[in-house]
């Protein structure tokens, strides 16, 4: 696959692979998406707004440069002692390839980062050299502003030009929680949103403060995706649990709103409204209880979205999808082309089946 170097979310090139539930692969233009729904279908997004989370700064014990990219947090609030984990780099930049970047300085507990107009401790180190918890010093306002005024989104080599936040926010955004762009959701405009609704769909948001994709380090990208809080409205809860009961399809867009229905519905198979942290990881072995469809980024093996994607199709079709993206030249990353998978037919008959155990 071609990375995708410009920040353009809903390129009038951008192609679709549909992989239905019979492992038929179809291509088409993105702006087909609407096209492969069926009335009744539920698509669900996730409305979190992307946080300028890249602080860059001084080690104040070392005087050496470094650069914070806030990777997590433990609840989807502004108010209160916010503690954030996060990832250290030392000195460089967005356009150096993660990988490459230098270590950051030796850092122990107590350490003070000066991030801009920003002051931050190291809490307490966790078991990487660079993973930590920070907390910010001063008032809640402060550290709002400062994270405002200082910080950047978090990006990556592939796209050189320096992302401004409307780059990174779709559409729907709302609340400002995610660490990186729920990219998933670049697909949506108004227009499509209203199309969804005229096939006779309907369209709900819930809200998850999407992590890191990457982290530079092959030990922590292991560790992937962290966990992440998400809000799940009782709007939202009601809408999918009734799409369930009538049979509708569940279609996440993106791998996020996965996390977050599963997690929700885990205790019986209802999704429950409420605040959560998506603590689990879903791959080839995971039984799926809700969601039917996924509208994902193209990503390639190895990383945590594609092991996501192993629990709606096996290897082998999401093997030979991988040879049509590299043979069509599809283009991978945030701002790249996207795919639809159904989940595979056997795995939606069991979840029928377990439909009918609830209602009985």
């Amino acid at each position: 696959m071609i990375a995708a170097n410009a920040p353009i979310q809903r390129d009038s090139r951008a192609k679709l692979l549909v992989l239905d539930e019979h492992a038929r692969i179809i291509h088409a233009p993105r702006s087909a998406l609407v096209d492969f729904l069926r009335s009744g279908d539920l698509v669900v997004a996730n409305d979190a707004a992307t946080l300028p989370a890249s602080l860059v700064g001084i080690h104040e014990r070392s005087g050496q440069p470094i650069e914070a990219r806030l990777a997590g947090c433990r609840a989807l609030t502004a108010d209160g002692d916010q503690e954030f984990t996060a990832i250290m780099f030392g000195a460089g930049d967005f356009r150096t390839r993660s990988e490459d970047r230098s270590a950051p300085p030796e850092l122990l507990q107590g350490d003070i980062l000066v991030l801009g107009p920003a002051r931050a401790i190291i809490r307490r180190m966790l078991d990487h050299p660079r993973l930590v918890v920070l907390r910010f010093e001063g008032s809640q306002a402060s550290i709002w502003e400062g994270i405002a005024r200082h910080g950047r989104p978090i990006q990556y080599a592939h796209v050189q030009t320096p992302l401004a936040l409307w780059d990174v926010w779709t559409p729907i955004a709302g609340s400002l929680l995610a660490f990186e762009p729920p990219s998933a959701g670049f697909v949506l405009d108004w227009t499509t949103i209203a199309s969804i609704r005229a096939r006779g769909a309907a369209f709900a948001t819930i809200t998850h403060a999407a992590g890191l994709s990457s982290t530079g380090d092959v030990d922590l990208d292991r560790r992937l995706p962290f966990d992440e809080p998400y809000r799940i409205s009782v709007t939202a809860a009601r809408e999918i649990n009734r799409t369930k009961r009538r049979g509708g399809r569940i279609v996440a867009i993106g791998t996020t709103v996965v996390r977050a229905v599963e997690h929700a519905a885990s205790r019986d198979g209802i999704v429950h409204a409420g605040n959560g942290i998506a603590t689990q990881r879903i791959g080839a072995t995971t039984q799926l209880r809700v969601v039917d469809a996924i509208v994902s980024g193209t990503h390639e093996p190895g990383t945590s979205h594609y092991e996501l994607l192993r629990a709606f199709a096996d290897d082998a079709t999401l093997r030979r999808a991988s040879g049509e993206l590299d043979a069509h030249n599809y283009r991978t990353h945030e701002f790249g082309d996207s795919v639809l998978i159904e989940r595979r037919a056997h795995c939606t008959a069991c979840a029928t089946q377990r439909r009918q155990r609830i209602a009985a």
